[in-house]
């Protein structure tokens, strides 16, 4: 978030426009909508894979494209080289968080984008150690205007986390290849159980843009699974906000059982660790949306994300098949 927040100071100024996926993390969303709101950026949010929406978009104001992708938790890809077309005929920047694919599997800047989040918390170190953020850009860029506004500001990565990312890189692209060949094996067994509504995983060909992912992302799905589970039968039994349907109160019962039968899988909402972790998004990583805002992204209250790890595959769908197996039992 900080390395958000430092290039979005460092490129914008009041009276500016973005426009930017409603797919995106939870955070970036109440960041670019609200905080950077009350200063006068203004951020026009629109669907992910409509490319013509991100055309209508545009204004004569707008100075930033940003996308995620794939996004979290749906894993929608967007077509980076279309954006980059649409944001530099409108003399905008794009810019890409390649927080799910790092560059061992995508490289966004090959496809036109101009500036590259990470968040370095993530696969970058790939055991949960540190927080860290970067951006990464053209030396004019980042020599200059985010230079400037990191010395004034102090978005500062400490010395000794950097160490510990710099070391992390030096394991990325076995641990992407070998997580990636796990979460296609996970996402392959979960298609076929009965208690799945839907799984959403790029490297699978169900995926809305399978074709896509296997373009940009060096033919590799990633390693982040999510998938939502049938609702809950019997009395609604879990704490949920009185906002939320008794629909939606079903499908969150259903999701928290899953996840709670699991001995094997980290409860967590971070994700990239060598270990499997397991989160409900829309209580974690959205959880301070609304819910319609998370319903116009796609989040229901039965989603699961599976950060799938370096354990053994089947010992992750034995911990998943867990709870599936008695869910409604």
């Amino acid at each position: 978030m900080s390395a958000i927040l430092l290039m979005v100071m460092g490129l914008l100024k009041a009276g500016d426009h973005i426009v930017c996926s409603h797919s995106v993390f939870g955070s970036t969303i109440t960041l670019l909508q609200r905080e950077f709101g009350k200063f006068g950026v203004e951020t026009t949010f629109v669907s992910q894979t409509d490319v013509q929406q991100w055309r209508d978009a545009i204004r004569p104001n707008t100075k930033l494209l940003y996308a995620e992708t794939p996004s979290n938790p749906l894993t929608e890809v967007c077509d980076i080289a279309a954006l980059a077309e649409i944001a530099h005929a409108a003399g905008a920047l794009l810019a890409v968080d390649n927080c799910f694919c790092t560059p061992a599997l995508q490289k966004p800047v090959d496809l036109g984008a101009d500036l590259i989040i990470h968040s370095g918390t993530k696969y970058l170190d790939g055991q949960g150690r540190v927080l860290a953020g970067a951006v990464c850009g053209p030396d004019a860029i980042v020599n200059g205007p985010l230079m400037s506004t990191l010395r004034g500001a102090g978005m500062t990565l400490s010395p000794f986390n950097a160490w510990v990312v710099l070391k992390g890189l030096e394991t990325l692209s076995i641990r992407m290849a070998a997580q990636s060949a796990n979460a296609l094996k996970l996402a392959q067994w979960l298609e076929a159980q009965p208690q799945v509504d839907q799984v959403f995983y790029p490297g699978l060909p169900s995926h809305p843009q399978h074709a896509l992912a296997m373009k940009q992302q060096s033919g590799v799905g990633g390693a982040v699974v999510s998938f939502t589970v049938k609702p809950a039968s019997g009395p609604i039994t879990v704490p949920a906000p009185a906002a939320l349907t008794d629909d939606a109160k079903r499908l969150r019962q259903a999701a928290f059982h899953v996840i709670d039968q699991t001995k094997l899988c980290s409860i967590t909402s971070n994700l990239g660790d060598t270990k499997t972790l397991i989160t409900h998004p829309s209580s974690t990583s959205h959880g301070r949306l609304s819910e319609d805002q998370r319903l116009a992204a796609g989040i229901t209250q039965g989603m699961i994300r599976v950060a799938v790890g370096l354990e053994h595959t089947d010992d992750v769908i034995a911990d998943l098949a867990r709870g599936l197996g008695t869910l409604n039992a």
